[in-house]
């Protein structure tokens, strides 16, 4: 199906023949679901042993009573799974409770009202704010943003990651950018793994950056391969130790994907610096996080090799699903000028650019036919994708028939979105 070759006559046709097959599926009152990136059902069951892994025995490893207050920093059992998440020193990092998107927030409200580094550094005291998001990106960033009012500037992905020629133009032009979104491994939702040229060009941000520019680090897929000989993310924070700008860049992690998705241990890697301010906030609303949780992941999870092993189940339970969008994506538009799509080596989600002015419309047919889709251009700062083509597809939470069912629909639904546009526009 070409459409940019077909006469108006053809045009006509195919949209004939697909409005039937559409109505056709309407009628079967589906109930699909492919909107968040959520581990099924069957990932969760393999972390059950975390119910009764502590068989009574509460104390950590040093010594501490978990059951009790305190341990702001985390345990130091628990400090060690987080590094081997982040390929980091477990010096420096700071264990929360199960939300990586709550420390995330914490910090950048830190950051923005009080000072990282001292009340001097507040970025609000310099005046409006502007934070750097690559798009399509992940919305609950954006959100954060939002909430904070901070201004949202788009930048574009590309195959390794941000435009960096763009980045560094941004930053030099304007100073009241202060920081900048990034989910370096699989990136949500495109599945981009940042290039070794872009990770060491982020490091360098705070060269021609002002002193209080902050790169937020998401690791949100740092150990979530799908094959099995996964490409490397080169280490930000030696990077960073090359061109002495370890305060610039902080990195988040957590097990919400690995584990219980809500029942999880996040984790801060950060320079001394930053975390000293950060501790200074958290003791005002915390007496410690819950280090009954960290200490039961510390032994669920107790080093790196039982870490990766751990995922490698998780990815045979992700493979075929994923398999299942791509094979779908691959018959119905492979050749043809209706959609582009990168096949991702990990993660997930899948990320769909149908032709400009189509995202929402298929989005739109596909809800109407029993199939929900995350709403088109939530991947876009304030929703806005400027030209709606970005769909993100996650595929973790049905079964794999469920998800060859909803492509079906899915494709249809591109299809017919597409000709119609076409059809408007001659």
């Amino acid at each position: 199906m070409q459409l940019d070759q077909a006469t108006q006559e053809q045009l006509r046709q195919w949209e004939s023949e697909l409005a039937d097959e559409y109505d056709a599926i309407v009628k079967q009152d589906l109930k699909l679901d492919l909107t968040r990136g959520k581990p099924s059902a069957d990932q969760l069951d393999l972390s059950n042993a975390l119910d009764g892994i502590l068989k009574g025995d509460y104390n950590a490893a040093d010594g501490t009573d978990t059951r009790n207050y305190g341990g702001l920093d985390g345990l130091p059992e628990a400090k060690e799974l987080g590094a081997n998440l982040m390929g980091v020193s477990a010096d420096n990092v700071l264990v929360g409770g199960n939300s990586s998107l709550t420390l995330m927030f914490q910090m950048m409200l830190v950051a923005h009202q009080f000072g990282l580094t001292g009340p001097e550094s507040a970025w609000k005291k310099d005046g409006d704010v502007k934070f750097l998001c690559p798009v399509p990106g992940y919305d609950r960033h954006h959100t954060v943003c939002e909430q904070l009012g901070i201004s949202m500037v788009p930048v574009p992905m590309t195959e390794t990651g941000p435009d960096m020629d763009k980045v560094e133009e941004l930053i030099k032009d304007d100073a009241r950018i202060q920081g900048m979104w990034c989910v370096p491994k699989y990136s949500n939702p495109t599945g981009v793994v940042y290039s070794d040229e872009t990770v060491e060009r982020i490091a360098a941000l705070g060269k021609i950056a002002g002193p209080n520019f902050r790169v937020f680090w998401d690791n949100a897929y740092a150990v979530h391969d799908l094959v099995d000989n996964p490409p490397e993310l080169a280490c930000v924070m030696k990077a960073c130790e090359t061109f002495g700008t370890q305060d610039t860049v902080i990195q988040f992690a957590s097990t919400s994907k690995i584990t219980f998705a809500g029942s999880g241990v996040a984790f801060v890697n950060a320079s001394p610096a930053n975390l000293k301010g950060f501790k200074q906030f958290l003791g005002t609303c915390t007496i410690g996080p819950d280090k009954v949780n960290q200490i039961r992941h510390s032994r669920f999870l107790p080093d790196r090799e039982t870490l990766m092993a751990h995922m490698k189940r998780h990815a045979e339970l992700l493979k075929p699903r994923f398999a299942a969008v791509l094979s779908a994506l691959d018959e119905a538009f492979g050749g043809t000028n209706l959609g582009q799509w990168q096949e991702p080596k990990g993660g997930y989600f899948v990320s769909f650019d149908t032709r400009a002015g189509c995202a929402q419309e298929t989005v739109r047919l596909a809800a109407e036919a029993g199939v929900k889709l995350t709403p088109a251009g939530a991947t876009f700062p304030y929703g806005d994708d400027p030209e709606d083509r970005n769909i993100r597809i996650a595929p973790s939470v049905p079964s794999v028939e469920e998800v060859k069912s909803a492509m079906k629909v899915f494709v249809v639904c591109v299809k017919l979105a597409s000709v119609r546009a076409q059809l408007g526009d001659q």
